[in-house]
């Protein structure tokens, strides 16, 4: 990030809530700071939110855009224990890993962590997520404190380097995958004469290339 967009970060709730229409704080702030969005976008922020950005980049004020929510109480999920299934879809939504649980066992918020995003609603099967008020009358930014936007940016940066370390494993269990199918072309196209055989070996041989040049991209 440029300055400017560091500037605009920093005055963000970090809630990672994608109700801006990117996909996390950081997207929104580098988007404002190069012309490509309105700094009335975030509802976490509320009017006080606006106003910060309006200071940091010379803009007009603006009211906050209701095509992106409407300003609202600091709330936190709550999990109808009774009601789930222990599906983990609420476990890869949250940015924050604020959700703990195992596949088929009961899912619980840790609330210190929970940002309120809402993400963890849409993929619920059994809508047994709510949302509870946790800062009452208080809204937008008067609903934060600049402890709480630090503590959720430092999980939201471990989550996603832990996100991106998975994918990064994964990927490396499925080149080895189709480097050992190809290794093994000889048993794999057992039986297989002719064009047949061919045709096996293409499509295993596009498999491993594909995995290779996925390797070797930055």
């Amino acid at each position: 990030m440029n300055e400017l967009a560091r500037r605009l970060h920093a005055a963000l709730p970090q809630t990672q809530c994608t109700r801006c229409g990117y996909p996390d704080c950081e997207g929104y702030a580098q988007a404002i700071a190069a012309g490509e969005a309105d700094i009335n976008q975030c509802p976490p922020g509320g009017a006080e939110g606006v106003a910060r950005l309006a200071a940091l980049t010379g803009r007009p004020l603006l009211p906050l855009n209701p095509v992106h929510g409407t300003e609202g109480p600091r709330t936190v999920a709550v999990i109808d224990e009774d009601w789930c299934i222990g599906c983990t879809l609420c476990l890869k939504a949250c940015p924050t890993d604020a959700i703990l649980g195992g596949n088929k066992r009961m899912h619980t918020v840790v609330e210190p962590y929970c940002t309120g995003c809402e993400l963890c609603i849409p993929v619920c099967p059994v809508d047994c997520i709510g949302l509870e008020n946790v800062s009452g009358s208080r809204t937008g930014w008067q609903a934060w404190s600049p402890a709480q936007a630090a503590q959720a940016l430092e999980r939201y940066e471990f989550h996603s380097y832990r996100s991106k370390r998975d994918d990064g494993d994964q990927q490396k269990r499925l080149e080895e995958k189709a480097e050992a199918k190809l290794a093994d072309l000889p048993a794999t196209t057992h039986g297989a004469e002719g064009a047949e055989a061919e045709r096996k070996r293409a499509i295993i041989q596009q498999a491993l290339e594909r995995a290779q040049s996925r390797r070797a991209a930055p």
